[in-house]
């Protein structure tokens, strides 16, 4: 069975389709990059915003399409919006022969196999994650799936239902199979790395129990933590941070707003103060560290004081890399139940000034790092450009997809995937440039 995959949305998304891939391919599939030479399409569709929803919709119509030429003989969706939405969309599509939701994916090969599109499992490892991109250097471990705080704006305990913690055991095999894959950097990912454990009780595993466990089952040279909340900071994972090397000097804290009373609103665990706390203690704690966060303007009942007062704490916190969402209604929050009272283009105003500020917030934090000695992970070798630079990577402050890159001068013969010992010479808004010395 030729399998053609369309993966929708986060990075935790990712590796449920990989997981999914890898199953399949364990019963002999082959996944190939032409979606109109599958004989399945499988399409992981994203429901957290309506623009993502409108893409979902508009692949699994185009997969179902593909059906016309006679080639593709069926098409699978599965994913947050079948989770919240499979009734109306199994109305709606009928181009699509199978939607599961996520207590059904056990259901895929089985579903496969009565329509004799795959056989039993013949791989030796069956179930192994498939890498769905060009180069293995860098990959994502999803330690738990859904969420148990209640914030007002977010659908995803809707779509993926209360926390759940993955076998501490299982991870370390599947971060050792992504190592033997190529994985020079694992960014470790979920809803809130924070609550990692706390649904085994007292006696089970930590995030730092996590981390140690696989910093000793691996020799992957970076660990990354994407998604802790503020109150998930404990001291043993602060002074793990501190102490080892592998993991990198970089953490993902999304804090949505810095106004209490809009925390409040918006039912966040944190409030400003705490928050303030929180970060002076990891920069203490890890000078070098690269904090990132997120926000949300124009949350109902956002008003310009609520706003200025955000201004003020991101100009009196200087994270070194801040992102910033307008608000987008979704169906079934709490929120939803209150009027969308900040007009779209205040928003997008809002959205722009924040931007405004934190792009000279972060180059001014992350012109501390010019100067230093360290190690760029190199994604890709380009032409010289017209400052000599022959290669383009990332430092440990600058995360996959979402911050800036390093472009590198004299980066030698390093191939995507290999590190390349530089100097940092300058500063250029998100970007480095720097030079090889090694």
């Amino acid at each position: 069975m030729r399998l053609g995959v369309i993966s929708m949305g986060c990075d935790k998304a990712t590796v449920d389709s990989e997981r999914l891939v890898g199953e399949l391919v364990g019963h002999g599939a082959e996944v190939v990059s032409e979606l109109e030479t599958a004989d399945v399409v499988l399409v992981n569709t994203c429901g957290f915003i309506d623009a993502a929803k409108r893409e979902s919709i508009e692949a699994m119509i185009a997969a179902g399409e593909l059906k016309k030429d006679g080639v593709v003989k069926a098409v699978v969706a599965v994913g947050c919006l079948v989770q919240r939405y499979q009734k109306e969309l199994e109305a709606e599509i009928p181009e699509v022969d199978l939607f599961l939701n996520f207590g059904e994916l056990h259901k895929l090969a089985p579903e496969l196999a009565a329509r004799g599109l795959i056989q039993d499992p013949i791989a030796e490892h069956p179930g192994v994650r498939h890498y769905l991109g060009d180069d293995t250097h860098v990959r994502y471990l999803k330690i738990s799936e859904g969420c148990d705080h209640t914030c007002a704006f977010c659908a995803i305990p809707l779509m993926r239902g209360k926390h759940r913690s993955e076998p501490l055991e299982r991870l370390v095999v599947e971060a050792q199979q992504l190592e033997a894959q190529g994985a020079r950097e694992i960014n470790v990912v979920a809803q809130d790395l924070g609550h990692y454990g706390r649904d085994y009780g007292r006696e089970g595993p930590t995030l730092t129990d996590l981390l140690r466990a696989l910093l000793e089952g691996t020799s992957v040279p970076w660990f990354r933590l994407l998604y802790v909340y503020s109150a998930g900071l404990t001291d043993e994972l602060v002074n793990l941070m501190a102490s080892e090397k592998r993991i990198v000097p970089y953490i993902d804290i999304p804090i949505q707003h810095a106004s209490n009373r809009v925390l409040k609103r918006m039912r966040r665990p944190e409030r400003k103060e705490t928050i303030r706390e929180k970060v002076v203690w990891l920069r203490d704690a890890v000078p070098d560290i690269a904090i990132r966060t997120t926000t949300i303007v124009g949350f109902p009942g956002e008003t310009e004081e609520d706003f200025a007062e955000l201004l003020d704490f991101a100009d009196e916190i200087c994270f070194e890399r801040l992102g910033v969402f307008t608000y987008s209604e979704q169906e079934g929050t709490r929120a939803s139940q209150d009027p969308d009272d900040v007009p779209e283009d205040v928003k997008r105003e809002r959205q722009e000034q924040l931007l405004d500020l934190q792009r000279m917030i972060s180059e001014e934090r992350l012109g501390r790092y010019v100067g230093r000695e360290t190690d760029v992970l190199i994604e890709s070798v380009i032409e010289p450009d017209d400052s000599g630079a022959t290669h383009v990577g990332r430092v440990m402050w600058q995360a996959d997809d979402v911050d800036g890159v390093t472009t590198v001068v004299r980066g030698g013969w390093a191939k995507p995937g290999e590190f390349v010992r530089s100097r940092i010479e300058e500063c250029i808004d998100y970007d480095f440039r720097a030079v090889a010395i090694s």
